[in-house]
């Protein structure tokens, strides 16, 4: 969670802190998903945000300790990521269909073949609308804890 606080402080994207730690982005969203880091990792990316790397580590270290409350910091910082990549997912439907329709009215106007792929993709979105929205509650984060606390034993 520090990575990402002090990432999100300067207004830096995962990319740029890649770039100017030397890290591959891959492993700085590992890192700020609470996943370990290497000593590597962690003198790359002390270098970045000019600090000294064993304040990093141990921030990290403070971080997985600390209350509940950074849990649901991590939640929220990962709902917002899936509703970023639900509107990634949106723009690219309404360009690749306007792109399909435009091809279907000026290679064959009389038959609108562009209806079975904007159908079936677009109930695969609007599923997917549904789940990252949380509209449909039967499988949210509650039922999550409840199937966990069922696993378990013992409430969480």
């Amino acid at each position: 969670m520090i990575v990402q606080k002090m990432r999100l402080q300067r207004g830096w994207s995962q990319q740029q802190l890649a770039d100017l730690s030397g890290l591959n982005v891959r492993t700085i969203q590992r890192i700020e998903n609470g996943q370990s880091a290497s000593l590597e990792s962690f003198k790359a990316l002390g270098a970045a945000f000019n600090v000294d790397f064993s304040e990093l580590q141990e921030e990290a270290v403070r971080d997985i300790a600390r209350n509940p409350e950074q849990t649901e910091i991590a939640l929220a910082f990962s709902h917002v990521r899936e509703v970023r990549q639900f509107y990634h997912g949106l723009i690219v439907y309404v360009a690749v269909m306007s792109a399909l329709v435009a091809f279907n009215l000026s290679a064959t106007p009389r038959v609108l073949w562009v209806i079975f792929p904007a159908i079936g993709w677009g109930l695969g979105l609007a599923g997917w609308a549904l789940r990252v929205f949380e509209v449909i509650p039967w499988f949210g984060p509650e039922w999550e804890r409840r199937q966990v606390e069922k696993r378990l034993g013992h409430k969480l």
